[in-house]
């Protein structure tokens, strides 16, 4: 099998955020078997592992989910709560170390629901059965442009499955927010993302918008060290367009490699094609001036920055490279 650096990943993974992180508040709900192995494990953050000597009451220990073997008609399935609602792209289905014990296939089934579902709950069929096999990733894309709260991963008939990722755009409904209180309009819950960044070799841009502060130097954005003039930037999309009133800029366990400087450009730009935007954004007016950066602290700053009117997107640039944990733009919604 190719480890995943040698493999060419799907636009929809580096594009889209997983929808089902346990800190974003995704969840297993139930499953039809877990037997052999937790259904807990399923959406764990970190990559499985395969302990080769481990056992315990029940057989072999396998990280991941893993049901019986199943002697009678019908299928096994596992439903997860994701963390945030969304529009679903696509979902990796990993079998990693699942050898002999993989499914020979799988489907993805979604439903829209305030409630947990339960067995009058309709789901909607998102990726139809698709073949499975042993210590591998399976990417699939999914063309569906509603909004869900959950998914059902069916397995046929029975077995192991590591990991579920299930990437999509996370949906706010901005009608229940209210437009008198100050929201972070770049806060993934609140469908911010990170569009483009001219590197992120030791960090995803994406993790700017994350929940909470950072747990880890590695939960943030971080570059690689420029040896040659310039800066780094990242384009990010707000979840709503809005007026911003408070930037918080939060370099938590950046302390030897934390920027020197950050500023910010903005513009509204809600029919500018995406691929345009990093060249538009050299001519965006400046949102925040050049402010000086210390090592894992919150930066606030609101006298600092210009009256733009609403804004849609933000070029925020580090200066001259290194990492940064989390970036909050509060502001009213419009």
């Amino acid at each position: 099998m190719l480890s995943d650096t040698d493999v060419v990943l799907p636009n929809f993974i580096s594009r889209w955020p997983n929808l089902a992180q346990p800190r974003l508040g995704a969840a297993v709900l139930s499953a039809s078997d877990e037997f052999f192995a937790s259904k807990n494990r399923l959406l764990s953050p970190e990559p499985p592992i395969f302990i080769p000597d481990r056992y315990d009451a029940h057989g072999k220990w396998m990280d991941g989910w893993e049901t019986r073997r199943r002697r009678g008609p019908g299928y096994d399935f596992c439903i997860v709560r994701l963390g945030l609602p969304g529009i679903i792209k696509g979902v990796d289905i990993d079998t990693r170390h699942f050898i002999g014990n993989y499914p020979p296939a799988a489907s993805l089934d979604a439903c829209h629901s305030e409630q947990e579902p339960d067995t009058s709950t309709v789901w909607t069929p998102l990726l139809p059965a698709t073949d499975l096999r042993g210590n591998a990733h399976h990417y699939r894309e999914v063309r569906d442009e509603q909004v869900w709260t959950h998914v059902r991963l069916n397995i046929y008939p029975d077995g192991g499955v590591a990991r579920l990722r299930v990437h999509g755009q996370p949906h706010c409904d901005w009608t229940r927010c209210d437009q008198t209180q100050l929201y972070d309009l770049l806060a993934l819950e609140h469908g911010g993302r990170a569009l483009a960044c001219n590197d992120q070799h030791f960090g995803a841009a994406g993790n700017l918008l994350l929940p909470g502060r950072g747990l880890t130097m590695g939960d943030g954005w971080e570059t690689r060290r420029r040896r040659e003039p310039g800066y780094d930037w990242a384009i990010l999309a707000l979840g709503h367009p809005g007026v911003v009133r408070r930037i918080e800029v939060d370099t938590a366990h950046f302390k030897g490699n934390f920027p020197d400087r950050c500023s910010l450009h903005a513009t509204f730009a809600l029919d500018l094609p995406e691929a345009a935007l990093v060249t538009e954004s050299l001519f965006w007016p400046i949102l925040l001036p050049e402010q000086a950066l210390s090592a894992d602290m919150v930066h606030v700053f609101q006298l600092e920055i210009n009256e733009l009117g609403p804004i849609s997107h933000v070029r925020f640039n580090i200066i001259p490279d290194g990492g940064v944990s989390r970036l909050r733009l509060f502001g009213v919604w419009v």
